[in-house]
């Protein structure tokens, strides 16, 4: 069972792909992660990668693309995976296609979690960041009075300073998603052209959104689930 997570920043997706994860024993990836292992790790793969990084440019699909596939063929992968936030455009998923096809592999289904942009900004506009322990707190989480949640207060956890961060923002969220829907818009085309995907609603409570997504992973693959 080869998943890929699909969703706007604030949809959840990295939520449900822990679900999935904790359900199904499956490796949770990131792309973000893997990037990040290469560059400690001191790999060649990684070194260009940082060189890049340093020179303020993006790393190419390519080198992504080879980290990737470096992660998937280790051994945890071997009964299937969860991409979270990759491919992020249709070059990258194009990529992968071929990829996986050169190994006789495939990816089963993309799982899209999807909320309205007013939400999105309603969820991620109304959370904090502690500055001392780094604790994230949704809106809900910080009990204030009132509908108004200040720029700043007292982090519930450690008792430090909590904070709204730039891109938390109601103008940059919406230039977030902007970005997202102009990148990823051809990425669903592409596996939906495929069959491929499978939309769930991402409006509703967290619980009932990993039931859907886990109902409909069990009716789907039900005979690759041990």
């Amino acid at each position: 069972m080869n998943l890929i997570v699909l969703g706007a920043p604030g949809s959840g997706k990295g939520t449900q792909a822990v679900k999935i994860k904790e359900k199904f024993g499956l490796p949770h990836i990131s792309t973000g992660d893997i990037l990040r292992g290469e560059v400690a790790a001191g790999t060649e793969l990684g070194l260009e990668a940082k060189k890049i990084m340093e020179s303020g440019q993006l790393v190419s699909d390519e080198i992504v693309l080879k980290m990737v596939s470096n992660r998937l063929a280790q051994d945890d992968c071997k009964k299937g995976w969860i991409l979270d936030g990759f491919p992020r455009t249709r070059p990258q998923a194009e990529g992968l296609q071929a990829m996986l096809a050169e190994v006789g592999s495939e990816v089963s289904l993309g799982v899209l979690i999807q909320v309205k942009a007013d939400q999105v900004v309603e969820r991620l506009s109304s959370r904090r960041t502690c500055r001392d322990c780094g604790k994230i707190f949704a809106g809900a989480d910080l009990q204030v009075a009132g509908d108004e949640i200040p720029a700043e207060g007292e982090c519930p956890k450690c008792g430090g300073v909590y904070y709204q961060r730039g891109d938390d923002r109601e103008t940059t969220i919406r230039e977030r998603l902007e970005v997202y829907e102009n990148q990823t818009r051809p990425v669903l085309d592409f596996y939906n052209d495929l069959d491929k995907v499978v939309e769930i609603d991402g409006s509703q409570q967290m619980d009932v959104v990993t039931d859907a997504v886990l109902s409909i992973l069990k009716d789907r693959f039900e005979d690759r689930i041990q």
